[in-house]
């Protein structure tokens, strides 16, 4: 009998770039994927608190770089990326994880707040993974990883622009990966369901809110930030080999119910 050998979550040896590392879910699986043995390139605007994330994280011996960034203009990413590759090299994973959300209702939300929502949450991961696709070709292979939303699916109140954008980019995800995994670079996107992060803070100020959203998941309780690293390694690595075009949602069962 032939013995296969386990899937392997090993990131040793890749180079990860994760937008909206200062803070929140790009933080928690920059680190996770740091601790998988991945090499990880933190960007966001903050960079004191980029500074401190990194800081940290190499006194426990991770391999960590930070790029300051404001990744609001799609325009500016492929100097970005040049400018990531140039200092770093040309990664092999890349998460999208930077993003905001202005909580406007649909009956007062500004042009400029509707298109500032839908560059940095749906345009900007487009043309950052497109900058990066030549070196992961160059490759044959590569792992996208976009942070979409329950708002890919549901519609929530205050939410219009926020949820166009992550609508969006569960359709691009898609589209990605039709576009680029033949050439052995896979697209997902991990879907979170309510986490404490900063663009939660408001939501999960009020304990009625919380209680709530923990009930309504089907496993009791709302998510911490660790429950997204596994899927994210998984996602990252060469166990997720057959996997491309997904949304996962990880919500403990939110969307279920």
């Amino acid at each position: 009998m032939t013995t296969q050998a386990a899937p392997s979550f090993d990131l040793t040896g890749q180079l990860a770039c994760v937008t909206g590392a200062s803070a929140g879910i790009g933080q928690a699986l920059a680190t996770g994927l740091a601790r998988a043995g991945a090499s990880v390139v933190g960007v966001a605007r903050r960079v004191n608190a980029l500074d401190a994330w990194k800081d940290e994280n190499l006194k426990a011996g991770l391999s960590i770089g930070t790029f300051q960034a404001d990744l609001s203009n799609p325009g500016d990413v492929e100097d970005i990326a040049q400018a990531i590759t140039a200092e770093f090299g040309a990664p092999s994973i890349l998460v999208n994880a930077a993003g905001m959300n202005p909580r406007r209702p649909a009956d007062s939300i500004t042009p400029d707040e509707w298109q500032a929502t839908l560059d940095l949450n749906l345009s900007t991961p487009f043309f950052l993974a497109r900058a990066f696709v030549a070196g992961m070709r160059s490759k044959g292979w590569g792992r996208i990883i976009n942070i979409a939303s329950l708002q890919s699916a549901r519609a929530f109140a205050n939410g219009v622009a926020y949820g166009a954008s992550k609508g969006g980019l569960a359709q691009v995800t898609r589209a990605m990966a039709e576009a680029w995994s033949s050439d052995g670079i896979n697209c997902n996107a991990i879907a979170p369901g309510f986490f404490p992060t900063q663009l939660t803070s408001s939501v999960f100020a009020d304990e009625a809110s919380v209680a709530r959203m923990a009930a309504q998941t089907c496993i009791g309780r709302n998510g911490a930030l660790d429950d997204l690293v596994g899927p994210a390694v998984f996602l990252a690595s060469p166990a997720s080999d057959y996997v491309t075009g997904q949304v996962l949602f990880v919500d403990g069962g939110y969307t279920a119910k």
